[in-house]
């Protein structure tokens, strides 16, 4: 049997990674998996909510860039890739219903409906892969672990029934890399883009930064700087506004790792109503 451990799968080509996380031989994260190709976010909505969440990630484009919608009550994300099924291509999904976290899932054909439309939101772990190239690296990915994410004092742009604060995502950061790591993941709006802030977490509402909301802690050794992204488990925190009758999400740090590699960014961003 092939193994399905992260580490073997960080050099598995997309097509044995894919298939591992679709037979359920793979539920854990996807930092540093599918290497050179975007992840993504997950929210899937029934249609009534589908309009006013597209103007919450048009309003919204550092912590919501869409990257795919699909059309309503089809699984497959025909844009994205030639057979990507959204009910068995996420590691592990989040389920809310009325605007609470029910419970998770690691596939959800019992739970699709003709009524639902998924939309898929550009992920950091996308450029974590162009950081790691140029030779910084990634605390989290090297030792196994989620990227710590943070419920902050940023506001987002309401639309309809979704309002609520900004989530970041928080990596430590040498200061002589600093420039070199903004400017590096800017060239990725569709993945969050550069840093919403760094240094004093206090300064957007984080209080222990070793107390993440989501994923797992991860240190700051000294003189380094932690830098904060905007996230795409931010409309997970706009779900507890809008409360639809269900929503489903991937669970943090679990994406859909789509086909489309890193460098089409300026081939999709083309055809993205500005």
């Amino acid at each position: 049997m092939v193994s399905t451990d992260h580490d073997t799968l960080r050099h598995a080509p997309l097509s044995q990674v894919r298939a591992a996380i679709r037979d359920g031989t793979y539920r854990a994260h996807t930092a540093g998996l599918g290497a050179g190709y975007l992840q993504a976010n997950l929210a899937i909505l029934p249609s009534a909510h589908a309009l006013d969440f597209m103007r919450f990630c048009q309003r919204n484009p550092k912590p919501c860039p869409l990257v795919g919608v699909s059309d309503t009550g089809n699984p497959m994300m025909t844009t994205l890739g030639h057979d990507i099924d959204i009910r068995t291509d996420v590691p592990a999904y989040t389920i809310y219903r009325d605007g609470t976290l029910t419970g998770t899932a690691t596939d959800i054909a019992d739970l699709w409906s003709d009524d639902m439309v998924a939309f898929a939101l550009g992920c950091s772990f996308t450029f974590e892969n162009a950081l790691m190239q140029a030779g910084i690296p990634m605390w989290h990915i090297d030792n196994d672990t989620t990227v710590p994410m943070f419920r902050s004092s940023i506001d987002t742009v309401p639309a309809g029934p979704f309002s609520g604060k900004m989530v970041v995502s928080m990596r430590a950061v040498a200061p002589g890399h600093l420039d070199q790591v903004r400017a590096i993941s800017q060239r990725f709006p569709l993945a969050h883009g550069g840093p919403v802030h760094w240094g004093d977490p206090a300064e957007i509402g984080i209080h222990d930064p070793q107390r993440p909301d989501w994923g797992d802690p991860a240190p700051i050794p000294d003189g380094h700087v932690p830098v904060f992204w905007a996230c795409g488990v931010t409309p997970q925190v706009a779900l507890e506004s809008a409360s639809p009758p269900i929503c489903i999400t991937h669970t943090p740090g679990h994406m859909l790792i789509t086909d489309i590699p890193e460098d089409a960014e300026t081939a999709i961003l083309s055809q993205t109503p500005q």
